[in-house]
């Protein structure tokens, strides 16, 4: 069974100031608000970011995303007024830093994560 694309979902508890955040992260607005309650944002062509409202849930997702320089990608959320954990290494080449939302929803930033 092949798979075409993958949804990374995350609660909030207001999607407003959520949304709001996701904009500053993301570097824009979402691509898409279908209904009260929800954001999307097409990162890749065929990965998407979707933020809705479920106060319930708030707070629960992790999500990766990866990006070609680390240090710069934290300098630029910096510039946002984001402010990004701890760069840490893992296997091989891989680095990685979180940064949370504002329910603490986990978005962690990896660098290389596969080895060339």
């Amino acid at each position: 069974m092949p798979f075409t694309g993958v949804l990374a979902v995350a609660p909030v508890s207001d999607i407003d100031v959520s949304a709001a955040w996701y904009e500053r992260l993301l570097g824009r607005p979402a691509d898409a608000r279908p209904m009260d309650g929800l954001a999307d944002w097409h990162v890749t062509s065929s990965g998407w970011v979707q933020v809705f409202q479920s106060p319930e849930h708030a707070g629960s997702t992790l999500l990766n995303l990866t990006v070609d320089d680390l240090d710069a990608t934290i300098a630029d959320l910096a510039d946002r007024d984001i402010t990004v954990g701890e760069v840490q290494s893992g296997a091989q080449i891989v680095r990685f830093a979180a940064v949370h939302d504002p329910d603490g929803n986990r978005i962690t930033l990896v660098e290389n994560p596969v080895a060339s």
